[in-house]
């Protein structure tokens, strides 16, 4: 991330800045005497993150979002344990520096983590022109490669052993995520029961269990600024857990947008996004580069590509649902339980695919 990513600290997301600082203090030795100084990441509609400098040092800190929130899908404890045991065998993965569940400090628990630079993708070429086929054909290989290279990281020399439950991790996630969607229904929607009814009867026997980063895609990961086409970190590791590598497969390509994607679905985050740029893989691509680099068969990736929309449509509902009764005011999510019953729909049509 650049200092450009970074925004004034929106109103209602305030720190204690003097317990915060003096907290740090003790935590990190040998800082300068410099006055901390607090931003905010613009991106990400998910767990708080916020930039804290010191002087030369750099820090990223997160917590969980504001008002009651699923605490498995905001657990710092555990995000910070996952980094801890994955940065030392992973390069790409943050380095954390401590956790606090003290909420006296700053309202919640939170981690603090050493600060990667690099750059989002479609921040570094925000024209449609930037860039050619050539770096975008690079960058499709270095995702499938990265994600393939994940997926063999030996967590079992790790305290990820005592952190996960990799038998029945698919059949868990579909009542999980069923789960959570019932949670924070607000009104129904035409089709949802019989998405819903096909996720459940058409789950396919699991792939052997990897470490997984579980939201790997291009807004969660920095390329190096010298080298557009190779990745210099990865972001945002709250899902990682070790589990069936096609969920992570399917959750990657969720937000890699083909041309022939309904434009409601392209057009939810930026007009133009980067993927549908000459030279990026299409979704079909990306599945048999990976399954060359891995070895796996991905023959049933329709299911987990349903399943996929299907989290995806939860975790708009989920955002939808905290700015329905206020417990946010961020008015992006003002429109989401429209966007929430075109991706059900959607998704439905995916069924079919087969």
């Amino acid at each position: 991330m650049n200092i450009q990513d970074t925004i004034p600290v929106r109103e209602g997301e305030e720190l204690n800045l003097s317990k915060l600082e003096e907290l740090i203090r003790k935590k990190i030795p040998n800082l300068s005497s410099d006055p901390m100084t607090v931003k905010q990441f613009s991106a990400g509609k998910s767990n708080l993150t916020y930039l804290i400098n010191i002087g030369d040092w750099e820090g990223v800190l997160r917590r969980a979002p504001l008002g009651p929130v699923n605490t498995k899908a905001h657990d710092m404890k555990r995000e910070f344990k996952v980094l801890d045991a994955i940065s030392p065998i992973f390069s790409l993965a943050p380095m954390p520096y401590f956790f606090i569940d003290d909420e006296s400090i700053i309202g919640a628990p939170f981690y603090c983590m050493k600060r990667l630079h690099g750059v989002l993708l479609d921040q570094a070429l925000p024209n449609h022109e930037d860039g050619n086929p050539a770096l975008f054909n690079e960058v499709s290989y270095s995702m499938v490669n990265t994600l393939a290279a994940i997926h063999e990281i030996d967590y079992k020399n790790t305290n990820l052993v005592n952190l996960t439950r990799p038998q029945g991790f698919l059949e868990r996630q579909v009542h999980g995520w069923i789960g959570r969607y019932q949670n924070v229904k607000t009104e129904e929607i035409p089709g949802m029961e019989r998405l819903i009814k096909w996720i459940i009867e058409n789950r396919p026997v699991s792939q052997p269990a990897t470490f997984i980063h579980y939201d790997f895609h291009l807004k969660n990961v920095l390329f190096s600024k010298n080298q557009l086409g190779q990745l210099a970190g990865i972001l945002d590791w709250e899902m990682s857990t070790v589990g069936d590598p096609l969920n992570d497969l399917a959750s990657a390509l969720v937000l890699w947008f083909d041309h022939d994607d309904p434009e409601f679905f392209k057009n939810q985050q930026l007009s133009n996004p980067i993927t549908l740029r000459p030279g990026f893989m299409t979704r079909n691509e990306f599945i048999e580069a990976y399954s060359k680099k891995s070895g796996r068969d991905v023959s049933k990736m329709y299911y987990y590509m349903v399943f996929g929309y299907f989290k995806h449509v939860v975790i708009a509902q989920q955002m939808y649902y905290r700015w329905k009764r206020g417990q946010t005011q961020d008015e992006r999510f003002a429109q989401l339980d429209i966007f929430v019953k075109n991706l059900t729909d959607w998704a439905l049509e995916n069924t079919l695919k087969k």
